[in-house]
């Protein structure tokens, strides 16, 4: 049996959170500390642990067929590589960043500067659609230390809460592009793993339309039902059930997260009443 090859970071957040996501899918995963290679016990999955910065060449040889990491990572080292599914965690962005005593206007007060960074190609990339000329000193680590030591002027790294930049006395002045985790899939993958693949897709689909969904719960005067029901489009219809009083019933359905608290208002305008929230686990469509 075919058995599809997926690499996620050896370490960090990025690893601790794919590991969830397929835990999430249902799949139980036999892996140990330190451990650089483990399978699935449930599904035809083998996961490999490498270096963040490794996995985008091993997508393009074909030594996995898949991978979970992050976009911002493809646009340096694996343009021609397929993105199958957004993932919607680890969300950063890839900054330019300048001592706070730097006086920054524009991205013009740059040029001729030096930039450390370690995604080269990305930044000479954004410069030179900004029409500016840098001198980049390529790092591997801890780039924000560089202004500190005199290494550079400025520097582009990831970004998240931004504590990082603060500790090291830096202000963030560009998002040159928004990154987050997706599943990436090798150019080279059989037909067979690709197969495999689909079903991961399917079940990760799942799992990410649960986390964007609530489970509403509502008593509604029966008069209201038309109404009420219209405000809840994400399913195709509520399910609805009459209830021990004449005149109600209960009506199920699924709202979005990010509308929750304006639904919610709409709904309470329109007569429900005794609303209950839940969340879901899996939402298959």
């Amino acid at each position: 049996m075919n058995t599809l090859k997926i690499a996620i970071q050896k370490s960090g957040r990025l690893n601790e959170e794919s590991l969830q996501m397929l835990k999430d899918c249902g799949i139980s995963i036999n892996n140990g500390n330190d451990q650089l290679k483990a399978e699935a016990s449930n599904f035809p999955l083998e996961i490999l642990f490498l270096r963040n910065s490794d996995i985008p060449q091993y997508l393009i040889d074909g030594v996995v067929d898949a991978a979970i990491v992050g976009d911002n990572l493809l646009v340096e080292k694996g343009q021609t590589i397929t993105v199958a599914e957004k993932l919607g965690f680890s969300k950063c962005r890839v900054s330019v960043a300048v001592p706070k005593m730097f006086e920054y206007n524009s991205i013009q007060d740059l040029n001729n500067l030096r930039v450390a960074t370690s995604y080269p190609t990305t930044v000479l990339n954004f410069f030179k659609s900004k029409n500016v000329s840098i001198d980049i000193h390529q790092i591997s680590g801890s780039v924000e230390i560089a202004p500190n030591i005199g290494l550079s002027d400025a520097i582009v790294d990831i970004v998240s809460s931004g504590s990082t930049l603060f500790k090291n006395n830096l202000k963030e002045v560009e998002v040159i592009l928004k990154s987050e985790a997706v599943l990436a899939v090798s150019p080279t993958i059989s037909t067979e793993n690709q197969e495999i693949l689909n079903k991961l897709q399917f079940r990760i689909q799942s799992v990410l339309k649960a986390r964007k969904s609530k489970y509403i719960l509502m008593n509604v005067p029966n008069d209201k039902i038309q109404e009420v029901s219209q405000i809840l489009p994400v399913l195709k219809s509520p399910t609805v059930m009459p209830l021990a009083e004449s005149g109600w019933s209960s009506l199920h359905s699924v709202i979005e997260e990010d509308t929750f608290w304006e639904v919610i208002d709409q709904l309470k305008s329109a007569g429900a009443e005794g609303i209950l929230v839940c969340p879901i686990e899996k939402m298959v469509l």
